[in-house]
């Protein structure tokens, strides 16, 4: 039956199922030393978006090279990312705890900064997963898409976090979320920035073509794209 051929539309789905089902697994599986969570995140990321532009993608390979590719970078954010947790929870649980007349105005200030840390955050693992740069230009990188992508971004923060409130509040999908919290929202919002990126790699790589009678460097990677961003950032705003 046509119904169940490789190429329809219900085997496809299936397809894309069980590819998540794997890379959900690897991910969370390579997050458990807790130090590896940000190469896991960026590798993620890197396959998620390939996944997300229905090129071709060998789940376990491409991950494990991100991974490795990434690893120290990927470390370096994850760790400044925890600080920047740990120091925000701590401030908001000693907040908690007394009784200071000024302490609704720093219980703001410190909704804006965590606000602002996951804002920065929601776009610096798929940017260190397709453009190569420094740990604090890649943050900055971060940054500046999510201001230049503000709805997407949003709807980027609100799909991280999703799988909290449905842990807490519908315990009984419990597998579900273990199976697909991770990346179920990767792919979705790979779906959303894939286009942005798009542009940004077909920009950069014009103003860095070979000159004429130039040959292009033999055995150089294409799937993980490498430059610096930041003045295709600030002089192109209108990319969208």
């Amino acid at each position: 039956m046509k119904f169940f051929d490789l190429e329809s539309p219900l085997m496809q789905a299936l397809n894309k199922v069980a590819d998540l089902l794997i890379l959900n697994i690897l991910t969370v599986f390579c997050c458990i030393p807790i130090v590896t969570v940000g190469a896991s995140m960026t590798a993620m990321h890197y396959v998620a978006l390939k996944m997300a532009r229905n090129e071709e993608c060998y789940i376990a390979r491409d991950f494990f090279k991100s991974f490795k590719l990434n690893l120290k970078q990927g470390t370096a954010i994850w760790l400044i990312e925890l600080f920047v947790i740990v120091v925000l929870v701590g401030d908001f649980l000693i907040m908690s705890r007394t009784d200071m007349s000024f302490g609704n105005v720093i219980k703001v200030i410190l909704t804006v900064v965590a606000f602002l840390a996951l804002f920065t955050f929601t776009f610096v693992f798929p940017v260190l997963a397709k453009f190569e740069n420094t740990v604090m230009r890649t943050i900055k990188n971060a940054f500046f898409i999510g201001v230049l992508q503000f709805p997407k971004t949003i709807a980027m923060m609100i799909l991280s976090v999703l799988p909290i409130p449905l842990f807490l509040f519908f315990p009984q999908i419990t597998p579900i979320i273990f199976l697909f919290g991770l990346t179920a929202p990767a792919w979705l919002s790979a779906k959303m920035y894939s286009g942005y990126f798009r542009k940004l790699e077909e920009q950069i790589r014009e103003a860095n073509a070979p000159a004429e009678g130039e040959r292009p460097e033999e055995g150089e990677d294409e799937r993980i794209f490498r430059d610096e961003l930041d003045e295709s950032l600030i002089d192109d705003t209108h990319i969208s």
